[in-house]
């Protein structure tokens, strides 16, 4: 999948749901005390990273942090 702004398009792929739920899970265990990240902040981070995205867009700077801890890049 290339990034939207060289390729122009979205890609719609499928995930699986229970994969995310326990990413998120995984988060919401060893991430929210500390950063106090929300539940849905967590599900889209936890999607992205089990679709294997590179980057991730978000201007919510709590999510940022969380996503860049997961090794996602932010280029916001």
């Amino acid at each position: 999948m290339k990034p939207i702004g060289i390729s122009g398009r979205l890609v719609v792929r499928a995930c699986n749901l229970a994969a995310v739920l326990d990413e998120a899970k995984r988060f919401s265990a060893t991430q929210t005390l500390a950063g106090g990240h929300r539940g849905f902040d967590m599900l889209h981070i936890a999607a992205a990273t089990q679709l294997k995205a590179r980057q991730f867009l978000t201007f919510h700077a709590n999510q940022k942090k969380l996503a860049e801890a997961e090794g996602l890049v932010v280029p916001v």
